[in-house]
């Protein structure tokens, strides 16, 4: 018997035969922002920062390291069994599944609230209007490479059409701030999901086929599934793209703030599991759902009563598993910020790697096309030394790109058409002022 791998493990059959066992994890787009200079010794990256090609941006190398996490937590359950024989969760499993996708997602909504001012989120019409005209483009160029990877019919989920409509839905928030953002996030962290109940009420919770460019003939039900049904909901998943953008509009290079976040991260993950635990167990919760209740869930749970949002397992969508992985994914930004600081040496190549997500993901998931776990282990070559080299892959390419002073390709092209289109509309205000 073949231990079950996650997330995205696309399989033939119905609902008791799932053909995807968890979702792959987003990968964040957005690039950190230029930020202030500060007092680190010559020598040293300023904060845990670094200088991109011709010297023209900084960015937070705490911030691309917790993208390398997030990369290597995505492989990881990509390649390695989440679940034994027997049906135990193996430590792949239990360290990564659910919060991988959360971190990425986290760092997302980071990304843009950095690239659109940081702690001073912009002002105006005209300058908000560039900045969501470029982010537009973005999620549509991001949405188109995942379209093309569906067609390839890889054995993954591919997250990439779900999170070019979370940058398309971040157009509206540039110009919060962290208060308001932070508020947001804990009100849809619960009303999200229950409206997501509400919507789905009488459909099986089953994500279906993966979007490609088939799917594009039919605008509302691609819309319906990206929102509502499919494997990255993206209507819950909002509550991630909010959190992410209040923390983003923090000062990321004080070390009392990446403390906190570590420190608030870990206690919100923790009281959210408590809380889930509280209710299945004392609260009964657990015996109202039977043995439903071990079912591994693929984006959304079922509607036919309201305790499935009390459960707090990965990838269901629920208040708890949001906040617990909205928690994880905060802890793990903060060590890397303060790791940063402490020892930029180490998170250098980390870093290079966080640097180019959308390029690397992209080769990630053709490399298991053409090569995939089964086929590996039909050539004698363990899951485990089939991860070992996709994870030294991408190292090995993010460091040379990094010292090349590059960025990676598909960044590369994104940053190009989605800057352009901001710089013209920033210019055509310019214009009519004048």
């Amino acid at each position: 018997m073949t231990a079950p791998r996650d997330p995205g493990r696309v399989r033939s059959g119905g609902p008791t035969t799932p053909a995807v066992s968890r979702p792959s994890p987003p990968i964040p787009l957005v690039p950190s922002p230029r930020v202030p200079p500060d007092s680190s010794p010559p020598g040293h990256p300023p904060g845990g920062r670094h200088r991109t090609a011709a010297g023209k941006r900084s960015r937070l190398d705490g911030v691309d390291a917790a993208r390398a996490v997030a990369l290597a937590g995505m492989a990881s359950v990509h390649i390695l069994p989440v679940m034994t024989p027997a049906g135990a969760e193996t430590a792949a499993g239990a360290i990564a599944a659910g919060r991988a996708s959360a971190l990425f997602a986290v760092l997302a909504g980071v990304g843009i609230a950095l690239g659109t001012g940081g702690p001073v989120p912009v002002s105006g019409g005209r300058a908000h209007a560039a900045a969501a005209a470029g982010l537009v483009v973005r999620g549509v160029l991001v949405a188109i490479v995942g379209f093309t990877l569906v067609e390839l019919k890889p054995h993954v989920a591919v997250i990439l059409a779900y999170y070019g409509l979370l940058f398309v839905l971040a157009t509206p928030l540039l110009r919060l701030r962290a208060p308001v953002l932070a508020a947001a996030a804990a009100v849809w962290c619960v009303a999200g999901p229950a409206l997501s109940h509400v919507l789905r009420a009488g459909r099986r919770a089953w994500p279906g086929d993966q979007p490609g460019f088939e799917a594009l003939g039919a605008p509302a039900a691609l819309l319906r599934e990206l929102l509502l049904t499919g494997y990255y909901p993206v209507l819950p998943w909002l509550t991630y793209l909010l959190a992410g953008m209040a923390v983003g509009r923090l000062d990321l290079r004080s070390p009392r703030v990446a403390a906190a976040l570590l420190g608030g991260g870990a206690g919100l993950a923790v009281a959210a599991w408590a809380g889930s635990a509280l209710l299945l167990g004392p609260g009964g919760g657990a015996a109202v759902l039977g043995a439903d209740l071990g079912e591994r869930r693929y984006g959304t749970m079922p509607t036919d009563t309201w305790w499935w949002l009390a459960v707090e397992a990965p990838h269901t969508g629920t208040p708890f598993d949001l906040a617990h992985t909205t928690g994880t994914a905060l802890a793990v930004l903060g060590a890397m910020l303060l790791l940063a600081r402490a020892a930029p040496a180490v998170v250098w190549p980390l870093a290079a790697v966080g640097a180019m997500p959308l390029t690397l993901y992209t080769l990630h998931v053709t490399a298991l096309v053409v090569f995939p776990v089964e086929a590996a282990q039909a050539a004698g070559i363990t899951a485990g030394s089939l991860l070992m080299a996709h994870l030294v892959a991408v190292l090995v390419i993010g460091v040379a790109v990094r010292a090349a002073g590059r960025r990676g390709p598909l960044e590369a092209a994104v940053r190009a058409a989605s800057g352009g289109v901001r710089r013209a509309v920033a210019r055509g205000g310019a214009g009519e002022s004048g």
